[in-house]
């Protein structure tokens, strides 16, 4: 499973965004977008989830199967999208936001779902809200709730998975521990897995492949090699951003260069 939109053209209000975006999505593979706000990211990411009808361009699964003519309960078994921002339900608790997910599984009245129960338990087990299943999601901190709408996500159990800024509001620790569950979804079940970062070492730890994106198009894509370029990043960004190697990974590294180091480097 994968999913691919090729030379989409997205607006608000009669106002072009994105232009002519090409991006892939591959099964079993991490795709990471990049770029600076306002650059079209997370517009993309929510054209290929069907949030944001494009004005022009295709996107389709392999094989060439239309997303867009899917029906929205036949799209949700294949695709799920954990955005930047959802309301938070008053009283509820944390296993039943996390049932939430298993929606496109059931029929009529939350029935014909005997995968449901498991799904549920190994979402909240791998995103470690187990603990807390029984809490009202209202009372949770802001990295607490963000770990249970990724849980809610993988509850869907979907063929790609579609994250806008996931590590946004978790400390250092829960970081680090999304990050590598993207990279077990990918390689240990199959998954397609498309993610909005701002941070660029976080991109270069994570990613397959780097989508950079500048002022509503596709610059470069390719191994974080490849994309992660000095002189790329500086006339994106507008500010100079060194790449190097880092000692203790042996990956790309990213360091931005503000006014107050300039000279010092």
């Amino acid at each position: 499973m994968g999913l691919a939109g090729d030379d989409l053209r997205l607006g608000y209000h009669g106002t072009l965004v994105v232009d002519g975006a090409s991006l892939g999505i591959e099964a079993a593979s991490v795709t990471a977008l990049v770029g600076p706000n306002g650059s079209g990211k997370s517009t993309l990411l929510r054209a290929l989830a069907r949030l944001h009808h494009p004005d022009g361009g295709r996107i389709t699964f392999p094989g060439g199967e239309s997303a867009l003519d899917l029906s929205a309960k036949d799209f949700a078994r294949k695709v799920t999208l954990l955005s930047q921002s959802r309301p938070t339900p008053n009283g509820v608790s944390v296993r039943d936001v996390v049932g939430y997910g298993r929606h496109p599984h059931r029929g009529r009245w939350r029935t014909g779902d005997p995968g449901g129960p498991r799904a549920i338990d190994h979402a909240m087990s791998v995103t470690g809200v187990t603990a807390m299943a029984d809490r009202a999601v209202d009372e949770l901190s802001g990295g607490e709730l963000q770990r249970v709408w990724l849980a809610t996500c993988l509850a869907q159990d979907t063929g790609v998975l579609l994250l806008d800024e996931p590590t946004t509001f978790l400390d250092l620790r829960y970081q680090v521990e999304i990050l590598d569950l993207m990279r077990e979804l990918a390689d240990l079940h199959g998954v397609a897995v498309g993610v909005v970062l701002h941070d660029l070492n976080q991109a270069a730890a994570v990613a397959d492949r780097i989508a950079l994106l500048d002022r509503g198009r596709v610059r470069a894509t390719g191994t974080p090699e490849e994309v992660l370029e000095s002189s790329a990043l500086t006339e994106t960004y507008g500010i100079r951003i060194e790449v190097g190697t880092d000692p203790a990974t042996g990956l790309v590294s990213t360091r931005p260069i503000g006014k107050h180091l300039v000279g010092r480097v």
